[in-house]
């Protein structure tokens, strides 16, 4: 029994450590039509919530959003409020900045990949955003949700 207790608590730490730090990090994110690299999210944890910040455009670095003041999508964050469900983050919202449409979000690790998935009810589709390594910065970030409309 008391290996049988032990195996579940370490099975239980195991999971609630690649749910806090699993999403926490700098992701590729991959244009659809073109399939090449777009921007660069850091993903990062605030009072318990996750955000996502672009941190870089990659192709076009004075890229506006289509939001109120058109302003620069490099430095929006484009995901908000996402709550840890298990190995998956939930509840949250995701911004397209091309079309200021903002969409309900989860995310979850797949190997060393990022799914996304902006959704509306029950359709919706997923993005895989791949590990940016080139990026490191720590700096404790605050979230500063975009003027929608």
């Amino acid at each position: 029994m008391k290996k049988l207790t032990f195996l579940f608590s370490f099975m239980l730490a195991v999971t609630s450590a690649q749910a806090n730090d699993g999403v926490v990090g700098y992701w590729t994110t991959i244009d659809d039509e073109t399939q090449e690299p777009k921007s660069i999210v850091r993903v990062y944890e605030y009072n318990e919530k996750v955000y996502g910040r672009v941190v870089k455009v990659l192709k076009n670095p004075t890229a506006k959003a289509k939001l109120p003041g058109e302003p620069l999508i490099e430095g929006l964050d484009i995901i908000w409020d996402m709550v840890a469900d298990g190995a998956r983050y939930e509840d949250g919202e995701i911004l397209d900045p091309k079309t200021g449409k903002v969409y309900d979000c989860m995310m979850w690790r797949d190997g060393d990949n990022l799914i996304v998935r902006g959704k509306v009810a029950f359709l919706g589709r997923n993005q895989t955003w791949l590990p940016n390594t080139d990026l490191s910065d720590t700096t404790l970030l605050e979230p500063h949700k975009p003027k929608l409309k």
